[in-house]
Parts: structure tokens; C-alpha cells; sequence
């Protein structure tokens, strides 16, 4: 719980700043800048799955025998991480035109050559990043994302009001994994040192290619419905769809990206202890729909606010995408998220690989079919079809973990009670008056009552109370504890 303080108060900060730089550089910047850079990132983004291969998570979730042992396996990592790195990049420069070509962005060879410099940044940094998660030390992880999430300030706006475009934005994005790397390896116990054994890699390698499979079939899941919708449909259409589904996953992420690395990190040290494993892994789906479930609901009810506020009055078709959206991933999110972590933790990631593999086999055709049909019958198999995924790991779950599917819905019975009782005192404050203040009010309400019905559950309140106190300065709860214990 103290980790996922750190890491949630990462993400707030991430999340408030990055929206406040994005909007000075929208200013200075032309759209043309930003498609490049995309471009860049979808390219890095490929080609960091198989710098990476899986070792982080290996290293997260592998038992060694000692201190000694860990930084071992560390130092095969990270040398294999660095010559994959550097000979996928030097791959990348020598086919960097046709690439450009490939991408739609031709004459760009050059851009993207000196763009994938960061691939051997991030591959340094990795590693280093995995033994701290291991250790639950996202104190230090808050630090270092600190100050990258402030380059921007010092190098991408400088740059950019000198009129070098893209450029400002491909030199900060490699200012930012430089930092990383340079802060990451001060601050670490562990230095690289010149190490290998192709024993352990073989070790590694075992568990790490399911990894990266399974990184593989997550960036198809990912990127499926953007190239169907480029090919079947229009520039418009695939503009209103990405950027409502990327307002919403931002925003769930505030939950989601602080809880992963933490439940990841956690199950891990516990694989060898079921009734430990099961019960933490209950305690945080329990935690995270207290938030997911109302929030989910609650930017259903009220997209049209929520896409007035953040995009504006021309952008009123993203209302109906970015409330079925939040909807359908707070249910993902609950029932499905955090299974990968699961089958991560207890060393099977064939697992996850083969839970994406079955939603892809049903993915692709539904959003083709959808598109066929037109954009919103598109949209709304998109964002249901997600519960076929919940399926899948309901099965994977009760068959190769044993964890049953009553418990796990029982689980988040109280918290789906309250969320459900809100959403229809939502609707119904909804028919009483229109506006933008009544909204807001309404909302407040809405907020107010769910807590209301949640606290009557009394395992709701214990959660409750106890999340508050963890997410209290130290000083604060330390003279709580103590007036506690004097009372009694």
C-alpha cells in the first residue's frame, strides 16, 4: 500500500503536466509534428518488445537464491537487452527509408534513424527500473519520472519556439530516457558490470518468450481497430475514435498504472503461498472497483460533460464513444485487468499470451464486421466485444489458477450494489434539469450517496479507512495510531 501511494501520486503528477505541456506545444507546434512523432512512437514502441524480450518481468517475479544471484541475472539481462537494442537500431538505420515508406511517412528515413537512439536508452534503464519495482521502491521511481516529466519545460518548448518542429519533440523524448538511465544507475545498488552466462539466459529465455508473445499480442489488440478504421473508414472517424478512447484510458489509468507494478511486484513475492496470493489479489480488485466501477458509470452518465470540458464543442460525436468506453472498461478493468498479473506472478505468461490470442481470433472479425456496417455499429461491438475477453480469463482463472468465478464476482458485489444504485440516482437527477452546473452538482450528489450505500457494507468500510490512512502523511496517521491505542 505504501508503494502504491508512490506510484499513484507518479501518475497524478504525470497526468496533470502532461496535458499542461501538451497544450503550450499544440500552440507552437503544427498537427503535422505531432503525426510524425506518433509515427516514431508506434515504430519504438514495436521494437521495444523485443529489446526488452520479457527480462524485466523476470526479474520481478523470479525467486533467486541470493543478492549475489539477482544481480547475476541482472547483468545477463541488461548485456542482452543492450546488444538487442543496438542491433535492432542499427537494423532500423539501414532500412530506416523503406520503413518510412512502410509507415506512410516517406522521406522521414533520417527522422526515425535518429529517433530510435532512445532504444538503447530505455534498454539501459529497464533493468535497473525491475529491481526497484522488485524491491517496492517507487519512492525512487517517483523521483526519477519527476524530473522527465518536467524535460519538456527545460528542452521540448525551448526548442520548439526556436521553429525546430518535430525535432523539439524527438530531442525531448530522448532527454527524457537519457535522464532515466543516468538517474536510475546513480541511485542503484546494482552497477552492469562485464558478466554473462548463457546458462542463466537460457533460464530466462524460458519464461521471457511467452513474454514478449504475449507483448506482441497486446500490441496487435491495441493497434487492430486503429488500422481497420484508417483502412474502412475516414481520417475524421479514426480522429474522434482515438482520442475519446485515449481521454478514457488516460483517466483509468490514474488507477490502473499505479496499481499493476505494485499487484505484480506483490503476487510475485507470494507465488509460493496460495492462500496469501488469493487473498491479495482479492483485496486489490476489491480496492480498485470502489473507483473503477462509479468512475465508469459515472463518465457514462455524464460524457457529455466530460467531452465538453476536456475537448471542446466540436467534438461532440466523441461523447457517445467516450461514454460506452469508460463503461466497458470499468468492467474490463475489475474482472479482467489484472489477471495477466496473476498468471505473470505465478510464472505460467503462456497464460496471458494465450488469453489475448483468444480474444484476437474473436477481435478481428468483430471489427471488421462492425466496420462493414458503419461507424457506430463499429464502435459498439469495439467496446463490448471486451467482455468476451472477461470470459476468457474467467475460464483461465478457475481452470489453471483456482480461483472460482463466484468468488471473484462476490468479491466486488458491494461496490457494484453501490455503483449500479448511483448510476440510475444519476439518470434520474439527470431528467429533473439540464446544465452545466446542475451537472456538476448532480455529480457531487451522485458521489456523496454512493459512499453513502457503500459504507453500509461493513467490509467496504474497512477498506475504505483503511486506503485513507495508508494515503495520509506519516506524521498524521502516526497520531491517529496513537490516540487509537490510548483510547483503547
Amino acid at each position: 500500500m505504501n508503494a502504491t501511494k508512490w506510484s499513484t501520486l507518479t501518475q497524478i503528477a504525470a497526468k496533470i503536466v502532461s496535458p499542461i505541456t501538451n497544450m503550450v506545444l499544440a500552440r507552437l507546434l503544427a498537427p503535422e509534428a505531432f503525426g510524425v512523432v506518433a509515427t516514431v512512437t508506434m515504430i519504438t514502441s514495436f521494437a521495444d518488445m523485443f529489446t526488452d524480450a520479457g527480462f524485466q518481468k523476470y526479474l520481478v517475479q523470479h525467486e533467486f537464491k541470493d543478492e549475489e544471484d539477482k544481480h547475476k541475472n541482472a547483468n545477463v539481462a541488461f548485456l542482452t537487452n543492450f546488444a538487442i537494442s543496438i542491433l535492432l537500431w542499427g537494423l532500423i538505420i539501414l532500412f530506416s527509408e523503406q520503413i518510412a515508406v512502410l509507415v506512410g511517412n516517406p522521406g522521414l528515413g533520417n527522422v526515425i534513424a535518429v529517433a530510435c537512439i532512445q532504444l538503447p536508452l530505455t534498454a539501459f534503464s529497464s533493468i535497473q527500473m525491475a529491481l526497484y519495482k522488485r524491491d517496492f521502491d517507487f519512492k525512487t521511481l517517483f523521483i526519477v519520472r519527476m524530473f522527465s516529466i518536467f524535460i519538456p519545460f527545460v528542452v521540448t518548448i525551448p526548442l520548439a519556439l526556436l521553429g525546430l518542429g518535430y525535432w523539439a519533440l524527438i530531442t525531448g523524448t530522448i532527454f527524457m530516457q537519457l535522464s532515466n538511465a543516468v538517474i536510475l544507475t546513480i541511485k542503484s545498488k546494482w552497477k552492469p558490470r562485464w558478466f554473462y552466462r548463457m546458462g542463466i539466459l537460457k533460464e530466462m529465455f524460458s519464461f521471457s518468450i511467452w513474454s514478449l508473445f504475449e507483448s506482441i499480442s497486446i500490441w496487435l489488440t491495441t493497434w487492430v481497430d486503429v488500422f481497420i478504421i484508417s483502412s474502412m473508414l475516414s481520417e475524421y472517424y479514426l480522429g474522434i475514435y482515438k482520442t475519446s478512447t485515449t481521454m478514457v484510458n488516460a483517466l483509468m489509468a490514474l488507477i490502473t498504472a499505479s496499481i499493476v507494478p505494485i499487484l505484480f511486484s506483490t503476487l510475485s513475492r507470494l507465488q509460493n503461498n496460495n492462500e496469501l496470493f488469493n487473498r491479495t489479489y482479492f483485496k486489490m480488485q476489491r480496492v480498485v472497483s470502489i473507483i473503477v466501477l462509479p468512475l465508469g458509470i459515472g463518465v457514462f452518465l455524464y460524457s457529455d460533460l466530460a467531452t465538453q470540458i476536456l475537448l471542446g464543442d466540436q467534438w461532440g460525436q466523441a461523447s457517445e464513444i467516450i461514454g460506452i468506453w469508460a463503461l466497458t472498461s470499468s468492467i474490463m478493468i475489475v474482472f479482467g485487468h489484472f489477471c495477466s498479473e496473476v498468471y505473470r506472478a505465478k510464472g505460467r505468461p503462456k497464460l496471458s499470451f494465450l488469453g489475448q490470442l483468444l480474444h484476437l481470433v474473436v477481435l478481428v472479425p468483430t471489427c471488421l464486421i462492425g466496420a462493414k456496417y458503419g461507424f457506430w455499429v463499429f464502435i459498439y461491438s469495439r467496446s463490448w466485444i471486451r467482455m468476451q475477453f472477461v470470459l476468457v480469463h474467467f475460464i483461465l482463472m478457475k481452470v489453471s489458477i483456482g480461483i472460482p468465478v463466484l468468488k471473484t464476482i462476490k468479491n466486488v458485489f458491494p461496490s457494484a450494489i453501490s455503483a449500479a444504485v448511483m448510476g440510475l440516482l444519476g439518470y434520474l437527477l439527470q431528467q429533473i434539469n439540464a446544465g452545466m452546473l446542475w451537472d456538476m452538482l448532480s455529480i457531487i450528489l451522485c458521489a456523496l450517496f454512493y459512499f453513502g450505500v457503500l459504507f453500509l457494507f461493513p467490509s467496504m468500510r474497512k477498506d475504505i479507512f483503511g486506503l485513507g490512512m495508508k494515503f495520509m502523511p506519516t506524521r498524521i496517521r502516526r497520531t491517529l495510531d496513537s490516540k487509537k491505542r490510548h483510547i483503547y
